[in-house]
C-alpha cells in the first residue's frame, strides 16, 4: 500500500490516513485536490467532500454512519460529527457468481494432523475434563494439581520446582551445603521432552460458571456446546463430572453428542459425586479413567491429510483502523484459497456483520439458508434493543480511539476476514460445521465467547486478527494472532504469530500476504510450529449464556 493514505472503494466519501496528515496538507485523490483543515490522526478519516446533516457516509462501498453536524471536505471523521447508520436489507437473493484464487501453489499439499473415526482430522491431540455444573470446578482444580506437571504438561509457570527432590536429600541425611547444591528447576521446554505421553498435547480442563441456576435453555445449550468440544477432532476423549442435582444432566449431554455424532466411539467417563462414595473416591476414580484414558490416545500419531480437513474459524478482536483493509482481507483471501481446496472457513460474530447482510445474503448458495441468516441477524438486533442497547454500541473505547467509531464501519472491515466465496451454509450457535466451503456462525461479538463458539462448532483451527493486541486463546484449537499493523507485531511479538503490517506498508499484496497466512496454518495444522497462545497457555472458555452479549 505504501501511501499517506487511502480511497478503499471507488463509492467511499471518506479517506483513510495511513500516516498522521497534517493540516494544510495538499492531498489528491479520486480526482480531486482538498487541503487538510485539521490534523488527521493515523487510522482515522477524512472528508472527501462536505457534508450536511443528515447525509450518508460510506466507506468500503457501504453506508457506515450519517453527519450529526456539517462537515467540511478535509475535516476529521469523529464520533463527535457522526452516528452510527447501515444499510437496509431483505431475504431476496440477487444473483452471485465467484471466481476462485489461484490456489495452484497449495494443490497437493497436506498436513500432518490426528485423524479420528467419523473422518475428520484434528490439529492437536487433547483429553478434556469437564464439570457439567460450577459446582464441580474444584474438583477440576484438584485433578489438575494431581495430573497435569506430573504427567509433563503445561504449568502456568515458566518453570517448575521439585520440591521433592530437597525431601529426598534431607531424609538422606546430606548436608544443608549439599541440599544448597541440589538442582530443582525444570523449564517448561524439559518438562514437554519429558512428557510421559508424547502423542497428547494436553489434558484440557474447561471450568465454566454455568450448568445451573439458569434458565433451562441455557443449560441445554451448554450441553451441546459441551458436545461439540468432545466431538472436535482436536480431542481424544473426555472426563466428565456431574453433581447429580444440576440442570445440566448427563443425558442431556450424552444425547447431545449423538446428534452430532450417533457412532461416536471417543472414550468419555461420566463421574457424579452424590453417587460416589466419597469425595475421595470419586477424585481416584477421575484420575484412573484418565490416566488409562491417556495411554489409548497417546496411541494415536500424525498422519498426512488433506487440506480439505481443515476447519478455520475467523476471528477478530481489538480491532483498528487497518484491521479492515490489511489484516482481515488477507484472512478473507486465506479463506478463499481454502474454500478453492475443499476446506471449511467459518465466519461468526453476527453483530459484527451489521451493515453488510445484503453482501451475504446475495452469497447464499440456498433461498432457506438467506432467510435464516436474515432471521438471526434481525432477531439478534431486537434482543439487543429490548434491553436498551443496540448494535451501534459494539465498538470499544479501544475501537473508537483507533478509528473505528461506528458499528457499520466495524463490521464491514470485520465482514472481509470471509473474503468472496459463496456462502455454504447458515449456522445457529452450536449447530455443526458439515459442508465445505464458507460457513456463517450465529456468535456474540465478544472476541473470548465466539471463538469458544467456533470451535464448539468443529473448528480445528482459528485465526484471530488484531489492531490492538489481545493474549487469547483456545483450550482446544490453536488460536493464531495476526497483527493489522508492524508496529503492534514489533511491540508485542511476544504474543502475536504473524504480521500482516506489511499490506500496509507495501512489502505485501493481500494476496501474498494470504497465501503466507494459509503456510502457516499448514505448519501449525502440522505440529511443526505452536501458536503463540498455546506456548503462553491461554486457555480462553467462555459458553454464551444466550442474552444479550455485544
Amino acid at each position: 500500500m505504501s501511501k499517506n493514505y487511502v480511497q478503499i472503494d471507488p463509492r467511499d466519501n471518506v479517506i483513510v490516513a495511513i500516516n498522521p496528515l497534517e493540516k494544510g496538507k495538499v492531498t489528491k485523490v479520486a480526482g480531486k485536490e482538498i487541503t487538510l483543515k485539521e490534523n488527521i490522526k493515523q487510522k482515522h478519516k477524512f472528508a472527501l467532500n462536505d457534508f450536511n446533516v443528515g447525509d450518508e457516509i460510506y466507506m468500503y462501498g457501504v453506508l457506515i454512519g450519517k453527519a450529526t453536524k456539517p462537515i467540511k471536505e478535509g475535516c476529521a471523521i469523529t464520533i463527535d460529527n457522526v452516528k452510527h447508520a447501515s444499510a437496509e436489507f431483505n431475504d431476496s437473493k440477487e444473483k452471485f457468481t465467484w471466481t476462485a484464487p489461484d490456489a495452484s501453489n497449495f494443490e497437493g499439499r497436506t498436513f500432518n494432523g490426528f485423524h479420528r473415526k467419523d473422518g475428520k482430522v484434528g490439529t492437536a491431540n487433547y483429553w478434556l475434563v469437564i464439570p457439567l455444573t460450577f459446582c464441580e470446578n474444584r474438583n477440576l482444580d484438584v485433578l489438575e494439581g494431581a495430573l497435569s506437571e506430573k504427567l509433563g504438561y503445561e504449568t502456568k509457570k515458566d518453570f517448575a520446582v521439585d520440591t521433592d527432590a530437597l525431601i529426598r536429600k534431607y531424609k538422606s541425611g546430606a548436608s544443608a551445603e549439599d541440599i544448597f547444591n541440589t538442582p530443582i528447576i525444570t523449564t517448561k521446554e524439559e518438562m514437554t521432552k519429558n512428557r510421559i505421553f508424547p502423542n497428547v498435547d494436553g489434558i484440557k480442563f474447561l471450568k465454566h460458571d454455568g450448568g445451573c441456576g439458569g434458565i433451562r435453555q441455557d443449560s441445554e445449550v451448554l450441553c451441546k456446546l459441551l458436545a461439540g468440544y468432545i466431538t472436535n477432532p482436536n480431542v481424544a476423549g473426555a472426563t466428565v463430572f456431574s453433581l447429580g442435582c444440576q440442570n445440566a444432566q448427563i443425558e442431556m449431554l450424552q444425547k447431545a453428542i449423538d446428534a452430532i455424532d450417533p457412532n461416536c466411539d471417543k472414550p468419555v467417563h461420566y463421574l457424579e459425586q452424590q453417587k460416589s462414595e466419597s469425595e475421595r473416591h470419586l477424585i481416584e476414580e477421575a484420575v484412573k479413567h484418565t490416566f488409562i484414558g491417556l495411554t489409548e490416545a497417546n496411541k494415536i500419531e500424525r498422519q498426512p491429510a488433506p487440506l480439505s480437513k481443515l476447519v478455520l474459524g475467523l476471528e477478530c478482536g481489538g480491532s483498528d483502523g487497518f484491521s479492515g483493509i490489511s489484516a482481515n482481507p488477507a484472512l478473507g483471501y486465506a479463506s478463499d484459497l481454502l474454500v478453492a481446496l475443499g476446506g471449511s472457513p467459518v465466519l461468526s460474530e453476527f453483530p459484527e456483520l451489521n451493515g453488510v447482510e445484503q453482501e451475504l445474503i446475495n452469497r447464499c448458495e440456498t433461498t432457506e439458508d438467506a432467510k435464516k441468516f436474515s432471521k438471526l441477524m434481525r432477531a439478534y438486533s431486537e434482543a439487543a434493543v429490548a434491553v436498551g442497547s443496540g448494535f451501534e454500541n459494539n465498538p470499544s473505547p479501544g475501537n473508537i480511539k483507533d478509528g473505528l467509531i461506528t458499528d457499520a464501519m466495524k463490521s464491514a472491515g470485520a465482514a472481509k476476514k470471509g473474503g468472496t466465496s459463496p456462502v455454504v451454509e447458515v449456522l445457529d450457535y452450536t449447530e455443526q460445521v458439515t459442508k465445505p466451503g464458507l460457513n456463517l456462525l450465529c456468535t456474540p461479538g465478544n472476541d473470548v465467547e465466539s471463538t469458544t463458539g467456533l470451535v464448539g462448532s468443529g473448528c480445528n483451527v482459528v485465526v484471530f486478527t488484531t489492531g490492538l493486541g489481545t493474549p487469547t486463546g483456545n483450550p482446544v484449537a490453536p488460536v493464531l494472532k495476526m497483527s493489522s499493523n508492524t508496529n503492534l507485531y514489533q511491540r508485542m511479538n511476544d504474543i502475536i504469530d504473524i504480521n500482516a503490517g506489511t499490506v500496509i506498508t507495501g512489502e505485501d499484496t493481500i494476496a501474498s500476504m494470504g497465501e503466507k497466512i494459509l503456510d502457516h496454518i499448514i505448519k501449525v495444522a502440522s505440529g511443526e510450529v505452536a501458536s503463540k497462545a498455546v506456548l503462553h497457555g491461554n486457555n480462553d472458555f467462555i459458553p454464551w449464556k444466550r442474552g444479550v452479549s455485544l
